[in-house]
């Protein structure tokens, strides 16, 4: 089975989700899905439908590089870490890769509630990603 076909529910959700500039390619046994979408709960429903084709992202064959349009009235969050930095992940968990962090006391637009733990954000430096809601405060 190509990846494309293993992937290919996600693959027709992202095009019926009307993703913006989708493009899907095979690399190196690895398969990129890329692409803006509209909304923060458009790319939550992408990431809810790919962990259900692959249990806990194991596989490592998928890159789903799908960001959001930010809204300009949307609500901003202030890290409230102890004293640390906020991680951001490609996804949401723990074990997925780290894309980048936001200061403690720093403030973080939220994109979408991903579930209650897991919150999708974009820093002022434009990171987008997952973070733990634990560590984040509405202003």
């Amino acid at each position: 089975m190509s990846l494309q076909e293993k992937y290919a529910k996600l693959i027709q959700a992202a095009q019926s989700e009307s993703v913006r500039n989708l493009q899907v390619r095979e690399q190196d046994a690895v398969l990129y899905i890329d692409g803006e979408a509209s909304t923060g709960a458009t790319k939550d429903k992408l990431w809810n439908l790919y962990n259900e084709i692959d249990p806990d992202f194991r596989s490592g064959d998928l890159i789903l590089n799908v960001n959001v349009g930010v809204d300009p009235h949307a609500t901003q969050l202030k890290v409230t870490t102890a004293n640390s930095n906020l991680n951001i992940r490609k996804g949401p968990g723990k074990d997925q890769p780290l894309l980048g962090k936001s200061a403690h006391n720093s403030i973080v637009t939220l994109l979408s509630k991903y579930d209650n733990d897991w919150y999708l954000i974009r820093n002022e430096q434009g990171v987008e990603g997952y973070s733990a809601s634990q560590y984040l405060t509405q202003i």
